[in-house]
């Protein structure tokens, strides 16, 4: 068996000497850390603009925790470029990732005027 580190590893083997029984890494427990939220932009018609030039992974998890978990907010994105690849192994742009999770999403030259009224 492989484990993560060594000292995992002369755990186990003192566990094996001594005859205890033990299952390794065999079960999973969510949890759940607090972080703040701090849109870029907050509208008098209460709409929340995030801007993003790069998009990193951090950054599209937070969206979605963000969006779970205060479905009151509406929070809409305005990309510099929304038809970058969310990574370069991936096909999946800005844009699409919005579109697949319900974000409201627009390239900075064609934001809706109505968003700001």
């Amino acid at each position: 068996m492989a484990f993560r580190s060594g000292l995992e590893e002369k755990v186990a083997d003192l566990m094996v000497d001594l005859g205890v029984k033990y299952e390794y890494e065999s079960t999973k427990v969510p949890y759940i850390i607090a972080h703040n939220y701090t849109p870029d932009f907050l509208l008098p018609n209460g709409v929340y603009l995030e801007c993003k030039g790069l998009w990193e992974p951090e950054d599209r998890r937070k969206m979605l925790a963000v969006k779970e978990q205060h479905p009151e907010l509406d929070i809409r994105m305005v990309f510099q470029s929304p038809y970058n690849k969310i990574s370069k192994k991936s096909k999946t742009t800005y844009a699409k990732f919005c579109d697949k999770h319900d974000i409201p999403w627009t390239g900075f030259t064609d934001i809706p005027i109505g968003w700001f009224v």
